[in-house]
């Protein structure tokens, strides 16, 4: 596959990196930094080209005539939605994915269209990655579980993947994990995935012992996610109190979203902004000022606050205000840092949860681009795993897994089978006698990303079944 990449930040280089492992594909990164492209050039087996991504020069310069897909991840999204406007209409580049962070071309909707159509469908886009909405579904999804580490929604949110650390007081904590059923109730399942022990990976067994301050993950259907919850952690208190620090895209959506649901506060410190959200949200309290302010946050009650939100574009205020939050009395903290040596630093420290936006995208990008009918790519552990959808199709002479056992099918070194939902149907990966049928929804844990090319070829149809 013929792949060009417009932008050589930190998610196009990631992406990069993760396609020009494969041997059968040829990557060209195009971007306006001389130096950041020597960067790549050296240490990835890619092409670069020096220039605008928009120019049509450029794009023919770097071979779009015959590119199978065009990924425009840039900072600028009028970069990226003009590139893949000119890839359509003059190269006829097949797939063109853009990267559009502003809320405004996804909001605007074109009038006398008989389908709800924004701005961006006149720029023939085959796929949109808006970083800001993920993020906001993430930190929705955080908030829905008081104590989660991490919230994943697969097979439209009839399955969640959860990461939770095990607390003293949690029904299973310090029992072997076959124990669980003597708790849930009948109808109730879930499957444990993996077990991070002092950052060490376990593959658990029915024997594996649970201990305090392990980080759990664990699949189960959204419904009975809070009972297998209460089966690592002590029963808590209902979030209630939210503060978010910053009212950019993403602090308006989260509180736009949530403010009929708890109590939310916002501190903004530009007051032309603070004015605009006090108009355009109902039930939330604007605040004009500063979130490292600490006379402010105590005369807002932070020791009061049941998760402290940071959500600002600089990370260095979000973690100096996510520090002096936690140190003044709020419950729990969350934070948004893009970069990764600093989510590294950070997580299980006194910030709670540290959510990076450019993982989260890169997450969502490579699902669009993985082989096989891929719905979902999450990563997790900081990058270091991956949880993964995909549906799977075919019969048992056109597919390597469809009409077999789980337990008959020899699974890749590192990939685990979480869970399958058929229609309406959740099963659990322990389920091994469980034959696989056309159509089901599959959820993997992968914890050796290197083999992700093994799984794809496994879940791959063969050409018969097309025939």
């Amino acid at each position: 596959m013929k792949i060009l990449i417009l932008g050589s930040g930190q998610v196009g280089s990631t992406i990069a990196q993760n396609l020009a492992t494969l041997p059968s594909n040829d990557v060209t990164i195009i971007d306006i930094d001389e130096k950041a492209l020597h960067h790549l050039g050296s240490h990835l087996d890619v092409q670069t080209i020096h220039g605008n991504g928009a120019s049509p020069f450029v794009l023919e310069q770097a071979g779009a005539a015959d590119a199978d897909l065009l990924l425009a991840l840039t900072r600028s999204d009028e970069t990226n939605i003009v590139a893949c406007k000119i890839a359509a209409d003059l190269f006829n580049i097949p797939a063109r994915i853009a990267r559009v962070r502003s809320s405004e071309y996804l909001e605007y909707l074109l009038p006398d269209r008989e389908e709800a159509d924004n701005t961006l469908s006149i720029f023939n886009l085959t796929e949109t990655i808006s970083p800001e909405q993920l993020v906001t579904e993430q930190l929705a999804g955080l908030l829905s579980y008081t104590s989660a580490l991490q919230v994943l929604s697969f097979a439209d949110d009839r399955v969640r993947m959860i990461i939770v650390q095990a607390r003293q007081g949690g029904l299973l904590v310090n029992q072997e994990i076959s124990h669980i059923i003597r708790h849930l109730p009948e109808d109730a399942d879930c499957q444990i995935c993996a077990i991070y022990r002092n950052n060490r990976l376990i593959v658990p067994s029915p024997q594996t012992v649970i201990i305090e301050g392990d980080e759990v993950c664990f699949v189960a259907s959204t419904a009975d996610v809070p009972i297998i919850m209460r089966e690592l952690r002590p029963k808590e208190q209902r979030t209630r109190r939210i503060m978010i620090a910053g009212g950019g895209n993403i602090g308006y959506r989260l509180a736009k979203r949530l403010e009929t649901q708890y109590d939310i506060k916002i501190i903004e410190f530009k007051s032309s902004r603070a004015e605009w959200l006090a108009e355009n949200l109902d039930n939330t309290l604007v605040l004009q000022g500063s979130a490292t302010d600490e006379s402010l946050l105590n005369e807002e009650y932070i020791d009061e606050i049941d998760v402290y939100c940071a959500l600002t574009n600089d990370d260095e205020n979000n973690i100096m205000s996510s520090l002096l939050a936690k140190n003044l009395g709020a419950k729990r903290v969350i934070t948004i840092v893009n970069r990764s040596s600093y989510v590294d630093l950070l997580e299980g420290n006194k910030i709670d949860i540290v959510v990076s936006p450019h993982l989260i995208t890169i997450g969502s990008i490579l699902a669009h681009i993985r082989r096989g009918d891929v719905v979902a790519v999450h990563p997790l552990r900081r990058g270091t795993a991956e949880a993964i959808e995909v549906i799977v199709h075919g019969d048992k002479h056109t597919s390597a897994i469809v009409g077999r056992r789980i337990m008959d099918v020899q699974w890749p070194a590192g990939c685990h089978f979480a869970a399958l939902v058929r229609e309406n149907e959740v099963i659990m990966g322990h389920h091994t006698e469980t034959v696989l049928q056309d159509g089901d929804h599959v959820i993997f844990f992968v914890s050796r990303r290197r083999i992700l090319r093994e799984l794809e070829k496994l879940i791959q149809v063969k050409m018969g079944f097309f025939g």
